[in-house]
């Protein structure tokens, strides 16, 4: 991780210094703000790698002299079949659409993401996916 964490240090600093001159060429706000919050985006996800890099063994993308196979073996856990995914990409959606058609469409939307995100929070408190 600690490969990863340094790519997106560089690219945060690329980015910063890219929405500098931005700014200062074109004084165009829409697309200097964006810059900047693709900077402080980039800088989080460096800054969140390089510290679990610190905390976790050293990976196989960290040795030079590692092989492809040195990287095999559990990647991690993933639900099986989880469907709150689907109820938030339908509310979402329908969240998003509601800026081009109405307002009133968040109304139908809201109640979608919220039991999305609930039933996504808990879904192993409950049922047979039930953990001890």
């Amino acid at each position: 991780m600690k490969v990863q964490g340094k790519m997106f240090i560089w690219l945060s600093v690329f980015i910063l210094a890219m929405a500098i001159v931005y700014g200062v060429w074109s004084k165009e706000p829409a697309g200097t703000t964006a810059l900047f919050l693709a900077f402080g985006l980039a800088i989080m996800i460096g800054f969140y790698l390089g510290f679990t890099a610190r905390r976790v063994d050293t990976g196989a993308q960290d040795n030079k002299e590692a092989d492809v196979a040195d990287d095999a073996g559990e990647v991690g856990f993933f639900s099986p079949h989880s469907w709150q995914p689907l109820s938030l990409a339908i509310g979402g959606a329908l969240a998003f659409l509601s800026i081009a058609i109405g307002w009133w469409l968040m109304y139908f939307s809201a109640p979608l993401v919220l039991i999305g995100i609930w039933g996504w929070v808990f879904e192993y408190y409950r049922g047979e996916n039930r953990t001890q």
